[in-house]
């Protein structure tokens, strides 16, 4: 942390009181913009919301700076004392803060966030065309759109209009324009002879993305509360197998191609899986941070407050 010098004893107090807290160093003068001291020390990411929430209460972070990075490893028998002293689990912890700056970002319309969606839908695509699950589960895997549904998660949890109405239209107008591409890429495939009505048919490896059910609502549901799981306790590694679990992006490649080709049941089809796909995986979100949020608040763990307009 930075800290002005006339914040710095109250820093320093908030940190002697919060338990999970050890390692404290302090230079005095040391930094120049913003001017003030610079303050390191470690925490147990169990007790990271408590004293976040009350070094944003001093005014440090308008005044001063606040940054934090995951230790890879500590050795230390003081750090392992702090970490068996604060509630809970470290694993189990929601650094809400954290999440809160993760969807922000998640949910920016970047010219990366197109891309890799847009090749995603096209691998979907492709595979759709020749019957390739291995295709299509590269797509799958390589839409980046989990973050904005996240987004819409938070956004609920915390009732932000502004958050909700921008994840939702990163998503639309994200799929919008993956639809688009992909839609003339298949157009050109038809143009040039490549494809015709009857290259969809004959697919019973890939029925399930244009004909969704029950089991995927269910699939959907628990898709959603493990990637939001992954995202809050910062498991990245799970969230591949969420990817693989949803058909967004194939149902979004499957109906581009299926309107390139007139096929109007094969579109409808695609499109409720693509809807499904995102319900279940809004509502279990939600569900799942609702739950880690009561579980918190027995430790007096607080959301961030919902940021000013501008």
């Amino acid at each position: 942390m930075i800290t002005p010098a006339e914040l710095s004893d109250g820093v320093l107090k908030v940190l002697d009181e919060c338990v999970g807290v050890v390692n404290i160093v302090v230079f005095p003068g040391a930094a120049r913009s913003p001017a003030g001291d610079l303050v390191q020390f470690d925490i147990a990411r169990e007790s990271a919301n408590e004293v976040i929430d009350r070094l944003q209460e001093l005014g440090l972070h308008a005044e001063g700076s606040i940054a934090a990075e995951q230790i890879d490893l500590s050795i230390s028998e003081v750090a392992d004392r702090a970490r068996e002293e604060a509630p809970g689990d470290g694993d189990d912890a929601v650094v809400w803060a954290e999440f809160a700056q993760r969807v922000e970002e998640d949910i920016q319309l970047t010219w990366a966030f197109l891309a890799f969606l847009t090749i995603a839908t096209l691998l979907a695509a492709i595979g759709v065309i020749v019957n390739s699950p291995i295709l299509i589960i590269g797509g799958m895997v390589m839409g980046p759109e989990f973050g904005a549904v996240a987004a819409v998660c938070f956004g609920l949890l915390r009732l932000d209009r502004h958050l909700i109405g921008r994840a939702l239209r990163t998503l639309v107008l994200g799929f919008g324009a993956a639809l688009a591409i992909t839609f003339a890429f298949a157009l050109a495939a038809r143009w040039l002879g490549w494809i015709d009505a009857g290259s969809l048919s004959g697919h019973e490896e890939i029925e399930f993305i244009v004909k969704p059910d029950r089991w995927s609502f269910i699939v959907a549901l628990l898709a959603g509360a493990a990637g939001v799981l992954s995202v809050t306790a910062g498991k990245s590694s799970a969230l591949v197998g969420v990817f693989i679990s949803v058909t967004t992006v194939p149902a979004a490649g499957y109906f581009a191609v299926a309107a390139a080709l007139s096929r109007w049941d094969d579109m409808a089809g695609s499109a409720l899986q693509l809807a499904v796909n995102i319900a279940g995986m809004v509502i279990s979100g939600v569900v799942t941070l609702l739950v880690q949020k009561a579980y918190w608040s027995r430790f007096g763990m607080r959301l961030p407050a919902r940021p000013g307009p501008g």
